[in-house]
């Protein structure tokens, strides 16, 4: 038995150095470095023929309602008035990314893996926002 106080951790995880906090200028000074790789990928899914027409479609469409006047949620409600765009950015991204298949996309990826799982992941979880059905339909 473990005496009071005492935190158990699974075998082989080394507790004697703790990472380091890190501030959000830090994250996101890491998350902007990852901005032009996303760029380069965007560019260079959309430039491949293995890529399926609908899947750019969908990429051009989205291009076309962030950079529209029209929103489904007015930009001048403050801080939701960016939503709408980032979702649709999310979800555009996540489905080009997930059918590309990953030899594909990791062909076209300058970054380190870890990056791109991350941008994978927060694209994914960006995604996940629209209601269920409405991400259904875009998926087929």
């Amino acid at each position: 038995m473990s005496g009071e106080g005492e935190q158990r951790f699974p075998v082989g995880v080394d507790t004697r150095t703790p990472i380091p906090a890190r501030n959000w200028d830090e994250i996101t000074g890491e998350v902007l470095l990852l901005v032009p790789n996303i760029a380069k990928l965007l560019v260079r899914l959309m430039r491949d023929p293995r890529i399926s027409i609908r899947r750019k479609i969908l990429v051009g469409a989205v291009i076309g309602y962030v950079l529209s006047p029209i929103d489904l949620i007015p930009d001048f409600i403050v801080g939701l008035g960016s939503l709408d765009d980032l979702i649709f950015v999310s979800l555009a991204v996540d489905l080009l990314t997930r059918d590309s298949g990953e030899e594909i996309v990791r062909e076209h990826w300058d970054g380190s893996v870890d990056g791109l799982d991350l941008v994978r992941s927060v694209f994914a979880w960006g995604a996940d926002l629209l209601p269920e059905p409405i991400h259904r339909r875009f998926r087929t």
